[in-house]
């Protein structure tokens, strides 16, 4: 089985930034100055120079302090790259912060993913080299490292301005490979292709032998059969073949949202940082199906239900397969549908794979329309086995009054005549590539 991502695993991505840096004095020096003026003061008014001795030297790590300031505006550049490892499990990221003259140290503020912020008071020559490595959880657009950094003066004695948080995203490919049996439309309409259809022509398998017609080739008469059959001088049979023909397949992936195995979770809203998500499985699966179906020599497109603008046409060849790749790894949950007045338009006779995980009519809505207008529809169930620790008694009523919905609508596919099929393995379900299999076995004409 062929297997790999849209990217080589170990690209790097890089990011640079330079900001501008005012100054500020710090808590400490301010302090030795007021501090110093008090002395002062109190020594004239009272005539005491033991105060004056105390407020002195205050006074002239102040001068030396303010004499060694920083220029008043200091640039600093920010440069951050991710890497990802081979062994796909990590993300090995490098930041480096570096700046001019004068400064003794930074003050660094990172937030990786998965993990609390964390702060770092670091030379500059460290501060030139930060590096870890992340654990990579899920597939798709994330933002791994977000960092807050400022610069500290000579002595600590002048702050600068915390720069705006800066961020380093990556979009992570999903793992797949490629399915070995792919079930096709009903009807094949292409000209040519790798698949057997029920046209007579070139290329494919033997379909019957017949009287010679016009139109027929010389090269097609069977001569022992003409010897077996003609009842008459001049009366010729030919060996006839059915025409070869592509499929055309639009991959539909429903990335509205985006939900792990605990329910305890699907309301939150916060970053899922552990357990399979539904869209993990979702671009999983639909890049195992897309890359199996190109190399099969067939046409693929993609939708996403999400957006209007992220389409792409049915094509085929290994430029076509990374640009659905590449479409189907940026896929984000939006958490609500496109305004849409009526489905995507689908080339004729093309077979649909509609990943969603089924929680809502609107990817149900669409795989019946397509149906009713003659399509070989595919249903592919993307949620995760639910896992309901945690839930109290009105929630797990709720969760379960929303898993007899979603049963009612897939109820409802399978009655219309759609193949719905669990992208998840699990013990309690068929061997998936032995569903594509028996889904792949020639159903009607074609």
């Amino acid at each position: 089985m062929d297997q790999g991502g849209a990217a080589p695993d170990v690209a790097a991505e890089r990011a640079a930034t330079t900001s501008s840096h005012g100054w500020s004095m710090s808590a400490a020096v301010t302090a030795a100055v007021v501090v110093a003026l008090l002395c002062l003061g109190m020594a004239l008014a009272v005539s005491n120079v033991e105060l004056a001795l105390v407020g002195l030297p205050l006074a002239i790590s102040a001068a030396l302090a303010w004499d060694r300031r920083p220029s008043t505006r200091t640039l600093s550049t920010y440069t951050s790259t991710t890497e990802r490892g081979r062994d796909r499990t990590h993300l090995d990221y490098t930041v480096a912060i570096t700046a001019g003259p004068g400064i003794d140290a930074v003050h660094a503020r990172l937030r990786t993913l998965g993990a609390p912020e964390r702060d770092y008071v670091v030379a500059p020559d460290t501060a030139a080299a930060l590096s870890g490595s992340i654990p990579v959880l899920h597939s798709g657009p994330q933002r791994f490292i977000e960092t807050r950094y400022r610069l500290i003066g000579a002595d600590a004695s002048f702050l600068s301005d915390p720069t705006l948080p800066l961020f380093a995203e990556r979009v992570v490919e999903p793992p797949y490979i490629a399915p070995r049996s792919l079930p096709l439309p009903e009807r094949l309409t292409g000209l040519t292709g790798p698949h057997s259809s029920s046209r007579r022509g070139d290329g494919g398998e033997f379909r019957d032998i017949d009287r010679f017609t016009s139109g027929d080739r010389l090269r097609r008469i069977d001569w022992r059969a003409t010897a077996r059959r003609a009842q008459a001088p001049g009366e010729l049979y030919v060996r006839r073949t059915t025409a070869t023909s592509d499929a055309a397949i639009l991959i539909v992936l429903d990335s509205r949202d985006d939900v792990t195995d605990g329910v305890a979770e699907w309301s939150s809203g916060a970053p899922r940082n552990s357990g399979v998500s539904s869209l993990d499985l979702a671009r999983e699966g639909a890049s195992s199906l897309t890359a199996g179906y190109i190399r099969a020599g067939d046409r693929v497109g993609f939708h996403d239900l999400a957006t209007q603008t992220r389409a792409l046409r049915p094509g085929g060849g290994a430029r076509h397969l990374y640009r659905v790749l590449d479409a189907i790894a940026r896929t984000t949950p939006s958490g609500y549908a496109s305004d849409r007045v009526r489905a995507p338009q689908v080339v004729p006779g093309a077979e649909i794979i509609v990943f969603s995980t089924f929680l809502d009519d609107e990817a149900a809505h669409l795989a019946l329309l397509w149906r009713a207008s003659g399509h070989r529809v595919i249903g592919v169930d993307s949620l995760p086995s639910p896992v309901t620790a945690g839930l109290v008694r009105r929630e797990l009523v709720a969760f379960r009054i929303v898993m007899m919905e979603r049963d009612e609508r897939l109820h409802r596919l399978r009655a219309a005549g759609i193949d719905v099929v669990r992208w998840q393995r699990s013990a309690d379900e068929p061997d998936r590539e032995a569903v594509l299999k028996i889904l792949s076995r020639p159903r009607g004409v074609r």
